[in-house]
């Protein structure tokens, strides 16, 4: 997948959880059932759709994609918010819940790979939601608020399926899958997918 068609994507992603722990930093835990429902399901179905673009070098560009987007959100944060211990636990927080949550997303995702992306998506989408509200909160606020972090993965799963909705017709693999057929037609599993969408 060439670098035009992963880019809205990754920038989604970047500005989302940019978005999400600055407004965190500055309005504290009130924010998070908002940033859940319209930034981190944006990353979650972001993610989701670059699984399919970024095959053999997924797990190496979303490691990365996570490094630059919890440094760049707590780079902002500690420009923008006097508090910096706060701005820094917030942002490794962020970091690790959203590298456990988009582990457990992705072997979901993987898991389901003969299924509509719309169905790969929003129950990967499940999984990796309870991981991140369960990982999140507690690293950010010293807490264990089970209600709370039940309305987080809520919200989360439910901002994944609108989300979902409005990215599904780029984010649909299957163009990609008919382009690159060729490429990896070794590959078992994508030639088992591909033929699942005939």
């Amino acid at each position: 997948m060439t670098n035009r068609t992963t880019t809205p994507y990754v920038l989604a992603y970047l500005g989302a959880i940019v978005v999400a722990n600055l407004t965190l930093a500055h309005f504290g835990t009130r924010a998070a059932i908002y940033n859940g429902f319209a930034l981190v399901a944006v990353d979650l179905v972001c993610r989701d759709a670059l699984h399919d673009m970024w095959r053999g070098r997924l797990v190496r560009n979303m490691l990365a994609l996570i490094a630059t987007g919890s440094f760049i959100a707590w780079l902002a944060s500690l420009l923008t918010t006097p508090d910096e211990l706060n701005v820094a636990r917030i942002a490794l927080a962020s970091g690790v819940a959203f590298a456990v949550a988009f582990t457990a997303d992705a072997l979901v995702y993987q898991r389901i790979r003969d299924r509509t992306w719309m169905e790969r998506s929003n129950t990967s989408n499940v999984a990796g939601s309870f991981v991140d509200s369960l990982v999140f909160l507690p690293l950010a606020t010293g807490l264990w608020l089970w209600d709370t972090m039940f309305a987080l993965a809520c919200a989360k799963i439910a901002g994944g399926v609108v989300w979902s909705i409005v990215l599904a017709k780029g984010a649909d693999g299957r163009a990609w899958l008919a382009r690159n057929r060729e490429r990896y037609a070794t590959d078992a599993q994508i030639d088992r997918s591909f033929d699942a969408y005939r």
